[in-house]
């Protein structure tokens, strides 16, 4: 299974939907709760090419986008084989 990891923060809708998602395909993954800022937003936006909204997925480090670019992922039907590389 691929490797997962989303910074997040407290009370966002849309890091809850991307949560839902990612666990309903039973995908194990690293959560960085960012609510407080910190090293692990400024390491967010390194990887992320200065992205600020949340959430922020990479997979596999691969920067995948938020929670709408994982949707759309997934409806497109590339989300499994991301997932399962």
């Amino acid at each position: 299974m691929a490797k997962v990891e989303i910074y997040t923060k407290a009370f966002c809708p849309y890091c809850s939907r991307a949560m839902k998602l990612l666990s309903a395909k039973q995908a194990e993954v690293e959560e960085f709760d960012i609510t407080m800022g910190g090293p692990k937003r400024a390491e967010m936006l390194d990887r992320s090419s200065g992205r600020s909204t949340v959430p922020q997925i990479f997979i596999d480090g691969r920067h995948v986008g938020g929670s709408d670019e994982l949707a759309a992922l997934e409806r497109e039907g590339k989300l499994d084989a991301l997932l399962a590389a």
